[in-house]
């Protein structure tokens, strides 16, 4: 006489879809799990309110010793922000992708999201958002300060004009386009040092270069580069226009030169994502 024993079978197991949502979260614990992104946004905010700061105290000693109290340029130390904002955050930007390349840990990602491409797009998305929201809040901190500083010296400040805030606002799009574009040279050449080097090359060097070299199409070119067309988002209207009396080149509106800053990144993005899906991880 045998037994009859009944086998209960296994649950079928459960397989959880990778949601772009979920793919963001993921790269939003990833982010700030990273050491460098904690010190690179504080240096990029301390950099942004310290020189505002600096700068319009140089210029108050200035007007106390010639008892000036005409109206300020509400975005009078904010010139720096193009030329300083970036550098650490072009560092942040290059680190987000490059450093899963380093530690192996991007072939975990490629593995739970296969299309691979959802992944990038992640963690461009949250860069645009961490860096957006830092360099915002340090500019806002920045223009109060200012504005307290010449206030209680009787020197007004407008910053509620739309062009002054535009200009404002401006200088975190810059910065923001700035860190996606090294994120985009990061994932073209997954190495940080290359990625890093390259990027501040295109801000500091390069512009240097053009102006040195005595070469009509270089000069030409100028208001062309990423940096230098992009940083145009920071200036009034005004300020573009008298840029436009003492330039001999091609003077961008404010929106043209961010365009083509955009495009840069764009361009940069669409080939990193190309090489992302042909390559090995």
């Amino acid at each position: 006489m045998t037994t009859t024993t009944t086998r209960t079978p296994a649950p079928a197991p459960t397989h959880l879809r990778v949601s772009f949502p979920r793919l963001l979260r993921s790269e939003w614990i990833k982010l700030w799990s990273l050491r460098s992104t904690v010190w690179t946004l504080a240096i990029t905010a301390v950099v942004i309110v310290g020189f505002v700061v600096l700068i319009t105290w140089g210029e108050l000693t200035a007007r106390d010793a010639s008892n000036d109290t005409s109206p300020v340029n509400a975005l009078y130390g904010f010139g720096a922000i193009p030329f300083l904002g970036p550098t650490a955050v072009a560092v942040l930007g290059a680190l987000t992708i490059t450093g899963e390349y380093t530690t192996g840990m991007i072939r975990s990602s490629f593995t739970a999201a296969p299309r691979r491409l959802p992944v990038l797009w992640a963690k461009a998305i949250v860069l645009a958002v961490v860096v957006f929201a830092t360099t915002a809040l340090a500019v806002a901190v920045a223009a109060a300060l200012q504005a307290m500083i010449f206030g209680g010296r009787g020197a007004s400040v407008d910053i509620g004009d739309p062009q002054v805030v535009r200009a404002l606002i401006g200088n975190a799009l810059y910065v923001t386009g700035i860190a996606v574009l090294a994120f985009g040279l990061g994932t073209i050449m997954r190495h940080s040092a290359a990625a890093i080097t390259t990027t501040l090359g295109i801000l500091l060097v390069v512009p240097i270069l053009f102006s040195l070299i005595p070469w009509k199409p270089l000069q030409d070119f100028t208001p062309f580069l990423p940096n230098v067309a992009g940083s145009q988002i920071t200036l009034t209207d005004e300020m573009i226009q008298e840029q436009a009396g003492f330039t001999g080149s091609v003077v961008l509106s404010a929106w043209q030169g961010f365009g083509i800053l955009l495009a840069y990144v764009a361009v940069v993005l669409v080939i990193g994502a190309v090489l992302t899906r042909k390559r090995d991880a």
